[in-house]
C-alpha cells in the first residue's frame, strides 16, 4: 500500500490511469474511496490521484498534530513526490480548504480547479447574512434520524444503498475528532476576496441546490470572486453531488476539463 511519510503523519494515496494528472481531495465525511465513481470515469484520459487526508484512515496522524493546518502542505508534498509539475484539482467540501490554499500558494502549478459544495478558505462579507438566514438545527435533526447531512435526505430516501455506503466510508474515520477539525476549518476561513483575484486558472464551482451544509449561494459568490470562475447548480442534489449524482457530476466536470485540455474530458 503506497504511503507518503510526512512529519507526524503517513499519507495514503492511490494512482490510476494515464495522462495529465487529475487529483481529488475528499470532504470531512470521506476518504480516498469517496471517488469510486469518478476514477473509473476519468482514468482513461487522466492520471487520477486519490488520497486520504492526514488522520483519515488509512492515513494517520500523531496525537496533537496540526490537522487541517497541514492539509495543503501534505498535498504539495504528495504532488512533488509524484513528480507533477502541473495538476488539475477536484475538491469536495473540506477538500476545498486544501485545494484553494494550495492554488493560492502555487497558482502556476494548477491548470484547473473544481470546487464542489465548498467555499474553501474564502472569507466574504456577504457570507454572514447567508449563514444567519439558514434554519437552525437541520443537520442535528438529520443525524438523529440516522441521515448523514452530507448525504442528504433525498439520497437516503431515493438511494438508500448509496446512503449506507456514504455512512460506511464516513465511519472509517470514527476515531477522528471531527468537531475539532470543523473548528480548525472555521479558523482557516480567512482569505479575502482580493486574494482570489490573482487566480488565473479556470475555476468551476458546483453546488447541489438542496445542500444544507454549505449554502449554494456562498458557492456562487466564490465563483464570482475568481476572474475565470463559473458556477453550476445541480438540482435534486444535496451536499455531495459527486456521490449522489455522479453521472451528472462527471458530465459537468468532464466538459470543463475538455474545454481546458481539448479532448481530455469524458468521451
Amino acid at each position: 500500500m503506497p504511503y507518503l511519510e510526512r512529519p507526524g503523519a503517513r499519507l495514503y494515496y492511490e494512482v490510476a490511469g494515464a495522462g495529465p494528472p487529475l487529483v481529488f481531495a475528499h470532504g470531512l465525511g470521506g476518504n480516498h474511496i469517496s471517488w469510486w465513481q469518478q476514477v473509473p470515469a476519468f482514468r482513461d484520459r487522466y492520471t487520477c490521484v486519490t488520497f486520504a487526508h492526514r488522520g483519515f484512515a488509512p492515513s494517520t496522524e500523531e496525537p496533537g498534530g496540526p490537522g487541517a493546518h497541514a492539509f495543503a502542505e501534505d498535498l504539495a508534498a504528495l504532488l512533488d513526490h509524484l513528480g507533477f509539475a502541473e495538476v488539475r484539482l477536484v475538491a469536495q467540501s473540506m477538500g476545498g480548504w486544501t485545494c484553494l490554499t494550495y492554488a493560492l500558494a502555487n497558482p502556476a502549478r494548477v491548470k484547473a480547479l473544481v470546487m464542489c459544495d465548498t467555499t474553501g478558505t474564502l472569507a466574504h462579507p456577504a457570507f454572514a447574512a447567508i449563514w444567519d438566514a439558514q434554519p437552525r438545527g437541520r443537520e442535528q435533526g438529520l443525524f438523529e434520524r440516522g441521515i448523514h447531512p452530507a448525504g442528504g435526505e433525498r439520497m437516503a430516501a431515493e438511494q438508500p444503498a448509496l446512503h449506507y455506503l456514504y455512512w460506511e466510508i464516513n465511519n472509517l474515520a470514527s476515531g477522528l475528532d471531527k468537531e475539532a477539525l470543523r473548528r480548525q476549518l472555521g479558523e482557516m476561513r480567512a482569505a479575502p476576496p482580493d486574494a482570489l483575484a490573482g487566480l488565473t486558472m479556470p475555476v468551476l464551482c458546483l453546488a447541489g441546490e438542496e445542500d444544507i451544509v454549505i449554502p449554494p449561494e456562498t458557492v456562487r459568490i466564490l465563483a464570482a470572486a475568481v476572474p475565470d470562475g463559473r458556477f453550476v447548480g445541480v438540482p435534486r442534489a444535496g451536499h455531495s453531488v459527486y456521490f449522489e449524482r455522479a453521472e451528472e457530476f462527471n458530465r459537468i466536470v468532464g466538459a470543463f476539463l475538455n474545454e481546458i485540455d481539448g479532448n481530455g474530458g469524458l468521451r
